[in-house]
């Protein structure tokens, strides 16, 4: 049985856009991820594209945790635009782009999803296909 507070696959529509919060580029955290997984980079280019992935991961995470029996299947079409400084606020934003359900008890909910910055620039994307249950 499913939780009746989550959200589940008959409640997403093709074409919504969830706004996944807000993270920031911070310093500390920019210089410990650098020295921890990749000793080298230099700070100064900005945040490191492992380091990006991971931001978004968290902010999708969150959002996703809030469907109903949801487990991720795939994430493709990953594009890293730019590299973010220290201090840089970053967006999420999730669209719902495709939907299909399967069998009686799931479906299956395709995204497109962004980082941008406070500029509104594209810094990450990417595709997911998960599991969402039905009611």
């Amino acid at each position: 049985m499913t939780d009746s507070l989550s959200v589940h696959f008959e409640e997403l529509e093709i074409g919504q856009v969830i706004a996944m919060g807000v993270c920031a580029i911070d310093e500390t955290g920019l210089g410990l991820f650098s020295e921890r997984f990749l000793p080298g980079w230099d700070a100064a280019y900005g945040a490191p594209d492992p380091m990006l992935y991971t931001l978004w991961s968290r902010l999708f995470g969150d959002v996703s945790s809030r469907w109903a029996g949801f487990k991720v299947l795939a994430v493709d079409g990953v594009r890293f635009l730019r590299n973010p400084p220290a201090g840089e606020l970053l967006r999420g934003r999730l669209t719902i782009v495709g939907k299909d359900p399967v069998g009686d008890t799931k479906g299956v909910i395709m995204t497109q999803q962004d980082l941008l910055d406070e500029a509104g620039r594209l810094v990450f994307s990417c595709m997911t296909r998960g599991l969402v249950a039905r009611r």
